[in-house]
Formats: structure tokens, sequence, C-alpha cells
């Protein structure tokens, strides 16, 4: 070949070399940049072009798809009962992207996801329609409209969280108020209005807030259950009815400050399960004094405390501050000053108890599937903790359980069902100036001893009579519910 041609092909050669870098660089290197990118529609209208897969509660799916009336996105999603489920499924918009259980599990069910890899390329050999597949909760379809309907009957706000002891499965997670995911679905102007109404900036109520997960309230009195346990655990005292060294009145350390009790109420040196009956300030706060700051703080990390929780929706971490100073510790022992708890969070604690001191790691999607319900994962039950020893847990069950059969948890009891619980009602706002929160926290047993449910419900009430609100009389009855449905489902 003579040099003019040799240095044709030459430079021919090197113009595909650099066809094929500039080829591969475009859609290897750059292509999560480019489908990112807001002006490539090609993406969002392929994500659009196919039914969603759907997420599945008790063998029905909660979700649906429709086509569009408007627009290049040819599927909009749908809801059954948005509201009552929106703190579980969240939302799928074409305007507003995603969230929670859709967001986290968009590529299972867009069909996109990489371990449907197999399906989605005997379906394209095959000619079929690509499909999404579907995300199965652990949900209880029963428990769940208990939740939530108790939650609408009591009116305010609040939330609900039911798991199962011994698996860490959440059976319910309601929220109100709540909001209908398929109001915003689509992308139109009616859309776009049905969003902005629902912002906290234009709805003080924030139906939009996933109280459930993220919202951390003082969890006042129900907090004394996880004291109790730092007290059992750490050898302070060794049984429920060993009388405590509290004085009446008790000045808490380092202040001239008495810590009062509500009412005249029997808590000069009562027993663990009097205090916890009576629901003593002064026992427990002195409890939290005598252990001090690191206990307590190592105590309430066990229980999940300081950490966030991903179900695999994340959950707001609780608080329990460290480096306080022996008043600080006793305030935040019985739930008030900087102790800040979820309703999952106070859910893992009730459930800690019952399942005799082990804290399984709460959950909410037992198996994602292919389009043709292929299992492609499956959530497998994992121990997160031992905050009790099984005799101190079961010591603890006790003083709870005297709580309902005898105290302040009276409107949670079942007939033919052992229930345990603990009432609170928590003080907030400047100077406590605001209504209380009422909270209520419990586990039902079935006749073999076993626990299928622990509950914890949180009301906040604007509008009711501050002297009406408690954790008995608003919070228990809504529990009582959610276990009453569990337990049925058993039998």
């Amino acid at each position: 070949m003579n040099k003019p041609l040799r240095r044709i092909a030459i430079f021919c050669g090197l113009l595909v070399l650099a066809l094929l870098i500039r080829d591969n660089w475009l859609q290897y290197a750059q292509a999560d940049k480019l489908r990112a990118d807001p002006n490539n529609r090609r993406v969002t209208i392929e994500r659009y072009a196919h039914p969603r897969g759907d997420i599945v509660v008790d063998g029905e799916p909660i979700t649906g798809s429709v086509e569009a009336k408007h627009g290049d996105f040819k599927y909009k999603r749908t809801y059954k009962n948005g509201p009552m489920w929106a703190p579980v499924t969240g939302y799928s918009s074409q305007a507003f992207d995603g969230s929670f259980l859709e967001k986290i599990d968009d590529g299972i069910l867009t069909g996109n996801d990489d371990r449907l890899f197999f399906r989605k390329t005997l379906d394209m050999i095959t000619g079929k329609e690509q499909q999404g597949g579907n995300v199965v909760t652990t949900l209880s379809a029963a428990a769940q409209k208990a939740a939530y309907g108790g939650l609408q009957r009591q009116g305010g706000k609040g939330a609900v969280v039911a798991l199962e002891p011994s698996t860490g499965k959440i059976l319910a997670l309601a929220s109100y108020p709540s909001y209908d995911p398929s109001s915003f679905a689509g992308n139109t102007d009616d859309d776009g209005k049905a969003w902005d109404k629902l912002q906290k900036k234009n709805n003080p109520a924030d139906p939009m807030l996933n109280r459930a997960l993220r919202e951390t309230y003082p969890p006042g009195s129900t907090f004394k259950v996880v004291t109790a346990a730092a007290a059992l655990e750490n050898g302070l005292y060794k049984s429920a009815d060993e009388k405590t060294r509290s004085p009446l009145p008790w000045t808490m350390p380092g202040t001239t400050t008495q810590l009062k009790n509500e009412g005249n109420i029997p808590c000069e040196n009562a027993t663990m399960r009097e205090a916890l009956r009576w629901s003593c300030n002064s026992v427990f706060g002195k409890i939290g004094a005598d252990l001090g700051n690191d206990k307590m703080l190592a105590e309430a990390k066990k229980f999940g405390f300081d950490s966030e929780q991903f179900t695999p929706t994340r959950s707001n971490a609780s608080v329990f501050s460290d480096n306080m100073n022996p008043s600080q510790t006793a305030l935040s022992s019985i739930g008030q000053f900087n102790t800040a708890a979820t309703p999952l969070q106070m859910a893992m604690v009730a459930s800690a108890v019952a399942n005799d001191g082990k804290l399984m790691k709460p959950y909410m999607v037992d198996t994602l599937q292919s389009s043709n319900v292929d299992p492609v994962a499956k959530t497998q039950p994992e121990e997160m903790s031992r905050p009790l020893s099984p005799a101190n847990a079961q010591i603890l069950q006790s003083m709870m359980e005297t709580v309902v059969k005898d105290g302040t948890g009276k409107n949670a009891q079942i007939n033919g069902v052992v229930v345990g619980g603990k009432t609170g009602t928590a003080q907030h706002g400047v100077a406590n100036s605001a209504n209380p929160y009422a909270w209520f926290v419990s586990y039902a047993k079935m006749p073999d001893g076993s626990s299928p449910v622990a509950v914890a419900v949180v009301v906040e009430d604007e509008n009711a009579n501050r002297d009406d609100i408690s954790g008995g009389g608003l919070a228990a009855p809504i529990a009582k519910s959610v276990m009453e449905a569990v337990v049925k489902g058993k039998k």
C-alpha cells in the first residue's frame, strides 16, 4: 500500500475508533446523566408507557393503573382507600415523582429493576408488553382499617403503629389526617392544584406528613416502660413488687424543684408495679436519676432510640439525650425534657417487652414479585437487639398487665385476652400551654402465651377540653380495636 492510501486508512481507522469511544462513553459513562436530564422525556414517557405493578395487602391490590386522558404519559396510578393506605404506599405522580414504597420499590413496580432482567428478556422475545412486578406487604387490612377508622372518629391528628412482636412485621401504619394520592397522580393543572392544597404552607393540618414514621413526640409516661426496663436490667430493683426508695415529695437533684405527680396517688415508696399502675412521676424520675444518664441512654438505645429505622421507608430517629444532669435525666426518664419518640419507636418498645425481651427489626415488605408473581426477594425476620432478659421482660409484662387490669389502661381490656399496656399524657408547648398528647402502648396475648400484636397510638387534639385528654381515654380505645382486629384474625 502506498503512503497516501496508508495515511487515509489510518485516519479512517482513527475516526472509527473515536466513534466507538464516543458511543461507549455516551452509552455507559454518561447513561445515568442523560437518563436524568430534565430535557430527556423519553425515559419518563417509557416509565409511564406500561401499567405499574401493584402494592398488595392480604392478597389484594390496594393500587391500580388507568390510561390517562391527557398528555403523552399513557398510564397513571390509582389507589383504593387512598387516604387510609397513603402512609404505606406513598404516592406515584407523573408530575411530582414518588414517595415511600412507590419510590423505594419503583424499579420492581415499573418492571425496570435489574432483578427482573430474565423476565424482561423473556417478555421481549415473546412480544409480551412489559409489566411491573408487585410489592407484597406485611400489612393487615383489618388492623389498618381499625387504626385509621379510630383516628378518624377521634378527630384531630394522630398515628397508630401495630407490630407482630415475634417477627417485626408491621401490621398497621396509620396517620391522620391523610390524603388521597390519586388526586395528583396525573400531570394536569388539576393535579397541580390538588398538590398545592396539600402542602403545609396551604394546609396547616399537614396531611402529607407521615406521623407514624416522620413525627417525634414527647412520649410522656409511656416512656416509663423503658425506665422500668433499665431499673430491672441494671439491678436497681429485682422484682415488680419490691418497695422502691421513693420519698414523697421528691426534689430533683441539684434543684429546689419537686417532681409532682398527677393528683393524690399512692407513690411514696411504691413498688414498681404500683408506680406503673398509677403512673408515678416521682418514682420513675428518681429511678432515672439514680441510674444516671449513661445507663438510661444505653437502655433507650437498645430499644432503638437515637437511630433511624428503615422499614424500608425511613423513620425519624427517636431521641434520648446524652450529657444530661441528674434532674434533666429524671425528667427525660418520664418522657419529658428532650425525650421524643415516633409512634413506630414506642410500638417497638411494647413489642420487645411482649416478645420476652427480644426486639425484632420492623419491616413492611414481605415479598417482591415479578409480573408473573414469582418471588424476586423475600424479607427474613431479623433480631435487632435484646433490651431485656426473658425473666425481666416477664416481670415488666406483669406490670403492664396490671395497668390494664386495675390501672389507667382499663379501656384497652379485651374479653378472653390478656392485655398489657401503659398510658401517657405528654405535655408540650411553651410552658406546657398547648393541649397534651394522649399516648397508649400495648400488646395482646393469646391463650397459649404468644403475642400476635403490639400497638402504639398517639392522639393530638387541639380542640379537645384539656381536662378530658388522657392516654386511657383517647388512645387506649383505638389500640383496643386494632388488637381485636388482629386477635380475631388469629382465631
